[in-house]
C-alpha cells in the first residue's frame, strides 16, 4: 500500500505510437511492455486495431496504444483505420512518433508530422531500428527527425538490440500525469483473448504471402470451446476461426497446394497461441471469401472494423 506521498508521486496514463506503416510501432511496443502483445510483420499495415501495452514500475503505470499506420487511404477500411489513430491521438497524454533510421524521410512523414502538429499532447520523435545502419546515418537521420517538427524530444532506439529502449519509458512516463495505477500490477494488455487468438492466426497467414494479399486477410474467431470430455477439458481447448480474403485466387493462395500452405499456417498459430493461453489448443481454420470487403460498410461492422 503507497503512502499518499507515494501516490502523490505515481505517474500513470496513456501514450500512443504513430507513424506511417512499417516503421517498427509493435515491435517497440512488444520492447517496452516486455512481452508480445502486438503482432508483427515486415508486411505494411499489419496493425489494425488500437493495441494497449501496459507497462507497471514502481513509481509509474504507462499504457501504450499501438496504431495502424497513417496512410493516405484507398479504401473504406484504410479511411476508418487513419480515424482511429486521429481518435487515439486526440485523447493520449504523449505521442511517439515512430520513424525508421534505415529509411530516408519521404512524404508520408512529412504528413503525418503536419497531422502532428494540431495535437493537444506533446509529441516524442522516436528514431527507430538504428541498429540496421551505421552510428554516422543515425546522427543524419537525428538532425534530419529534429528539423521536420516541435518535438518534446528526439530519441534514437533499436527495439531488437535493446538499446535505449529504458531510455524512453522514462522519456514517456515523464510526460504522464500525477494519478494511480489504471490496470492491476501484472496485466500487460487489456485486449480481449479471442482478438489476441485472430492476431495471431493472421500474423501466421501473413508470412510469405503475395504483396497484393495482406490487405485482404481478416480473421474472425468464431468459438472457442471446452471440450466435452471432463479429462480433456483439462487440457485441450477447441478453436474455430475463418480466415477472410477477398477474392476466390485469394483463397487459393492461402489454402495452398492440397491445404498445404493452411497448415503451415494452423501450426505456427497454434505455437503461439499455446504460449498465449499456456494450454494445448487444437486449431479448426477455414478461408471464407468475402467479396471486396475492405470496401463494404456491413461486411466492415461484420468483421469488426
Amino acid at each position: 500500500m503507497r503512502t499518499m506521498s507515494e501516490t502523490a508521486q505515481f505517474r500513470s496514463g496513456f501514450a500512443c505510437f504513430v507513424g506511417r506503416p512499417n516503421a517498427g510501432k509493435s515491435t517497440l511496443m512488444n520492447a517496452l511492455v516486455g512481452e508480445k502483445v502486438a503482432i508483427m510483420s515486415s508486411r505494411p499495415q499489419t496493425t489494425r486495431r488500437a493495441i494497449r501495452g501496459i507497462v507497471s514500475r514502481d513509481d509509474a503505470q504507462l499504457v501504450i496504444v499501438d496504431t495502424p499506420g497513417l496512410h493516405r487511404p484507398r479504401t473504406l477500411l484504410g479511411e476508418r483505420l487513419n480515424d482511429l489513430v486521429r481518435e487515439t491521438f486526440a485523447e493520449v497524454d504523449v505521442i511517439g512518433f515512430c520513424l525508421p533510421a534505415d529509411e530516408k524521410i519521404g512524404p508520408g512523414d512529412k504528413w503525418i508530422a503536419r497531422e502532428l502538429s494540431e495535437a493537444r499532447a506533446p509529441v516524442v520523435a522516436i528514431v527507430t531500428k538504428v541498429d540496421t545502419v551505421s552510428r554516422d546515418r543515425v546522427a543524419e537521420h537525428l538532425l534530419e527527425v529534429s528539423q521536420l517538427g516541435d518535438w518534446a524530444e528526439v530519441v534514437p532506439v533499436s527495439s531488437v538490440k535493446d538499446i535505449q529502449v529504458d531510455v524512453l519509458t522514462d522519456v514517456l512516463v515523464s510526460r504522464l500525469p500525477e494519478g494511480p495505477a489504471l490496470y492491476p500490477s501484472g496485466e500487460v494488455t487489456d485486449e480481449p483473448i479471442d482478438v489476441m487468438v485472430a492476431e495471431l492466426i493472421r500474423e501466421a497467414a501473413l508470412e510469405g504471402v503475395r504483396d497484393e494479399l495482406p490487405h485482404s486477410l481478416a480473421v474472425v474467431v468464431e468459438e472457442m470451446v471446452e471440450p466435452d470430455d471432463e479429462e480433456a477439458r483439462r487440457d485441450i481447448l477447441e478453436i474455430r476461426a475463418h480466415v477472410f480474403v477477398e477474392r476466390d485466387s485469394q483463397k487459393g493462395i492461402v489454402i495452398g497446394r492440397a491445404g498445404s500452405r493452411l497448415k503451415e499456417v494452423g501450426a505456427t498459430a497454434r505455437q503461439g497461441i499455446e504460449r498465449l493461453l499456456g494450454r494445448r489448443v487444437y486449431l479448426d481454420l477455414h478461408v471464407k471469401v468475402a467479396k471486396e470487403w475492405q470496401r463494404d460498410p456491413k461486411q466492415l461492422g461484420r468483421l469488426g472494423f
